[in-house]
């Protein structure tokens, strides 16, 4: 049964004896408190709307940081009436948090046992919470930990202040410093009746704050003393944590030299740890130069250098590498046969061989990836040659693709990622942003975490931005990004590191972008619609696909690379065009280019009576072209002079025809143009049987 806690239930004359039972004041070390006034403040913050200043003709009875803590829980949507902290009772979300925690857990082990036996009877527990503020381990008072199960102060309780707001182990991850949080002090009134203190503890290697050490019971157990108890406990822990991975540098080290006899003085070796952090560097490059430097380079330390992967395959080891650790050999180093770390070496002498043959295999790639893209065209050679410069250098980290639907934008991608590619395995990732619903973008993007919102996973799920790392994103109709994602979108790019939503830790990421588009983004900046300084970030480099019309004598090559693939493909003979027919093909306009084509070649060999093509078998909009056939996807003037005539239905059925001619087939600006929505395009393109060859 869970506690109710009434603002009438905070009883004075449970306070310590340092308070007055006629005022409710008392003294928390050097501040004065006074449970009925704190009580008023928190009511009247809760009346008026909240405000982050504090008034100085009045000043607050509360401190501060709480006042500070309240503003930002009031203003993250936190119940104020709420009784208790978020808890997850999944067992296999309390395993995976003790295996991710458990160098913490270890460290703490000792000073968790000798304070859980001295805090039996005092009405106090001590519980040990990860970085995000979820509870791993509590021990102390029998009773009180029973409490705390009402509160949900046990493991698997969150209590960052995210979800519970002002509170000991929240508000002190939150300013990185010992802090404590006395009864009325609290946001939730469901835990104004109790009392905390809580330290947090951070990483000796890197200064990160990965967890937090909190003192809690009901509020009669303060003593000013409480925040120096959790903060001496937080040291101890982190001293542990120290002894642990000193020790675990030796052993990798030695691992290390047990495994590399071939390792020379003058090479550069980095050893890092099972979270890809540098524990030691000696002879590294200094910053971009290639030259070794004589003697340790330990200020090195600490910086986190890449994602392990969970196997222990070489392969995968040097994929997960980032692009300026490329040069150099990574070795794994397992201890007690699982793997904790790797040694990258950086050879004193370039190892030419082994370039020379990535090279090779590289240009390899290309060279099949370019034979992709069929053509003569100047203008599409011109494009290809850009694209294979882009793909060549380190320097360019994304690259804008624009042209109308159907040109082959996913080939230039294609491109990219053949020549940047270091190993057969790196990711080429492909989203068409016009095909993800308002809602989904962020999570489809950036990823989320179990439980982020409704409908979430409840294992999470990374965005493609993360699933692209160490390859190429290829983000198809860029102009469909919602112009509220955007700035996220610019802040990955420029610092190279996602949050998943719902999840305050960062994820670096190595992807190169290609974003690509069939809308001119300039006019799109211009009416508001794309943020500039995204524009520039994308389109540092860009490429224009020209279209099929423009292409000249590409038809016909196209038409002859086509007909022979499918025919391969069906094990058949390849169809035989006249002269005739060739002479249309290479008339049309081709509104839906090499797409259309493409579908129109794999019609006529399923369709087709015999092998040989003439007029009579292609279609009547090429045969014939009409206005609407003709007119290209820039010519509003002669779609205009196609005035719809007879009944409303055929008047209807000529507006949709003539929209997406003039939008080239993009679905979503026909329909604005139209003033409908999408699924009534979907239905009218059905009802009225016009064929979607444009989208």
């Amino acid at each position: 049964m869970k506690r109710e806690i009434g603002l009438n239930q905070m009883k004075i004359d449970a306070l310590p004896a340092r308070a007055s039972p006629a005022t409710g004041r008392m003294v928390l070390g050097n501040i004065d408190y006074d449970e009925r006034a704190t009580m008023r403040a928190w009511e009247n913050f809760l009346a008026d709307e909240p405000k982050c200043a504090r008034d100085p003709i009045q000043p607050s009875p509360v401190r501060s940081l709480i006042h500070d803590s309240w503003y930002r829980s009031a203003t993250g949507g936190i119940n104020a009436e709420g009784i208790e902290a978020p808890l997850s009772s999944d067992r296999d979300e309390i395993e995976y948090l003790t295996r991710a925690n458990a160098e913490l857990l270890s460290a703490a082990r000792r000073s968790f046992a000798s304070l859980g036996q001295l805090l039996d009877g005092t009405g106090a527990m001590l519980v040990l919470a990860d970085s995000d503020g979820v509870l791993i381990d509590a021990i102390g008072d029998k009773k009180t930990l029973h409490d705390g199960m009402d509160i949900h102060l046990a493991i698997g309780g969150k209590w960052n202040e995210d979800a519970v707001g002002t509170n000991g182990i929240g508000t002190a991850l939150w300013t990185g410093e010992p802090t404590f949080v006395h009864a009325a002090e609290h946001f939730c009134a469901g835990i104004k009746s109790w009392t905390c203190a809580g330290a947090p503890i951070r990483d000796p290697l890197d200064g990160k704050i990965i967890g937090v050490v909190d003192l809690s019971g009901y509020s009669p157990i303060f003593r000013p003393h409480n925040t120096a108890l959790v903060a001496a406990t937080a040291r101890q822990i982190e001293k542990a944590l120290a002894e642990q991975q000193q020790e675990q540098r030796t052993r990798l080290l030695e691992a290390f030299i047990s495994s590399a006899p071939s390792y020379r003085r003058k090479d550069g070796l980095v050893i890092v740890d099972h979270r890809g952090r540098a524990i030691f560097c000696n002879n590294v490059p200094d910053g971009e130069t290639t030259e070794m430097m004589d003697g340790p380079m330990e200020p090195g330390r600490g910086r986190w250098l890449m994602n392990l992967p969970s196997s222990g395959d070489e392969g995968d080891l040097a994929r997960a590498l980032p692009a300026h650790l490329r040069s150099c050999h990574i070795t794994p180093l397992k201890l007690d046969g699982d793997l904790r770390g790797a040694a990258l070496v950086f050879p004193s002498v370039p190892a030419v061989s082994s370039v020379t043959v990535v090279h090779a295999e590289v240009d390899k790639h290309l060279r099949d990836a370019v034979a992709m893209i069929v053509g003569n065209s100047e203008a599409l050679l011109a494009a290809v040659d850009v694209a294979c410069r882009v793909a060549r250098s380190n320097n360019v980290a994304s690259l804008l693709i624009e042209g109308e639907t159907g040109v082959g934008k996913e080939l230039f991608a294609r491109l990219v990622h053949a020549g940047s590619r270091r190993t057969a395995n790196d990711p080429f990732i492909a989203m068409n942003c016009g095909a993800i619903t308002r809602d989904l973008f962020g999570s489809e993007l950036f990823g989320h975490v179990a439980g982020a919102f409704t409908g979430a996973s409840r294992e999470g799920k990374p965005g493609v931005f993360e699933l692209a790392s160490g390859g190429v994103l290829s983000l198809d109709e860029i102009g469909e990004l919602p112009l509220e994602i955007q700035p996220f979108m610019l802040r990955v790019l420029e610092e190279r590191v996602v949050h998943r939503i719902g999840d305050s830790r960062g994820r670096p990421v190595d992807v190169r972008l290609v974003a690509s588009t069939n809308r001119d983004l300039k006019q799109e900046v211009a009416a508001g619609r794309f943020r500039r300084d995204l524009y520039y970030r994308i389109g540092a480099v860009s490429i224009t696909v020209p279209p099929l019309r423009e292409r000249g004598e590409d038809v016909l090559l196209l038409t002859e690379h086509f007909n022979r693939q499918i025919a391969a493909a069906a094990d058949g003979e390849p169809l035989e065009f006249s002269h005739e027919a060739l002479d249309a093909l290479r008339a049309y306009r081709w509104p839906g280019n090499v797409r259309e084509l493409k579908n129109l070649i794999g019609r006529l060999h399923v369709l087709a009576r015999g092998r040989d093509i003439g007029l009579h078998d292609l279609p009547e909009e090429i045969t014939a072209p009409s206005a609407e056939s003709s007119a290209t996807p820039d010519n509003d003037t002669a779609l205009a002079s196609e005035a719809p005539e007879g009944t409303l239905a055929e008047a209807e059925r000529q507006a949709m025809k003539n929209a997406l001619a003039a939008e080239g087939g993009n679905l979503s600006r026909v329909a604005a143009r139209l003033g409908i929505s999408r699924p009534t395009l979907y239905r009218k393109l059905d009802q009225y049987g016009i064929r979607r060859r444009f989208s």
